[in-house]
């Protein structure tokens, strides 16, 4: 087991402030504050911005998470991989993205907005996902356009593979 470990630091840190934020009395109180000193040391170490708001799903996966900012209202399906430098935010209206299980969000890309970004779909690096993504599908540019649907082969293997054995 390794101390330093940025990715799982980060995303254990929002989860407990998350945890701690509303829950009452005296030892809740000193639990909230050392959480929340956790979470803004792994927050600066890695130039991360996690809302400790923010539903993040099981084995959710940042293997570089310098720069990643996600919104509190977002929701992150189980078996994502967030590449670094990516933001998942809001536009000037309310509502953030929510991601399916086992999406890839490709290194520089921006999920903006109330949107749906379908199971299993792709996220190109440096996108601009401003519209829905349907499930299995990869979306690429700026702004973002469906490209390709992923083949019955390969829907299979998302369907029964984690996203970071890929």
């Amino acid at each position: 087991m390794t101390l330093w470990n940025p990715e799982r630091s980060v995303i254990a840190s929002a989860r407990a402030y998350r945890r701690y934020m509303d829950r009452r009395g005296p030892l809740a109180k000193v639990l909230r504050k050392l959480t929340r000193l956790r979470h803004g040391f792994w927050s600066a170490t890695t130039g991360s911005t996690i809302i400790p708001g923010v539903r993040l799903g099981e084995r959710l996966r940042l293997p570089h998470p310098i720069g990643v900012v996600i919104h509190k209202d977002a929701v992150i399906g189980d078996d994502c991989m967030i590449m670094q430098q990516v933001t998942i935010g809001q536009l000037a209206e309310s509502g953030a993205a929510t991601l399916g299980r086992g999406v890839y969000v490709g290194a520089g890309a921006r999920i903006l907005g109330d949107v749906a970004i379908g199971d299993h779909a792709r996220i190109g690096a440096n996108a601009v996902v401003l519209t829905d993504v349907p499930a299995y599908h990869t979306t690429v540019g700026v702004p973002a356009e469906l490209r390709s649907r992923s083949s019955p082969d390969e829907i299979e293997r998302f369907r029964s593979e984690p996203v970071g054995s890929r």
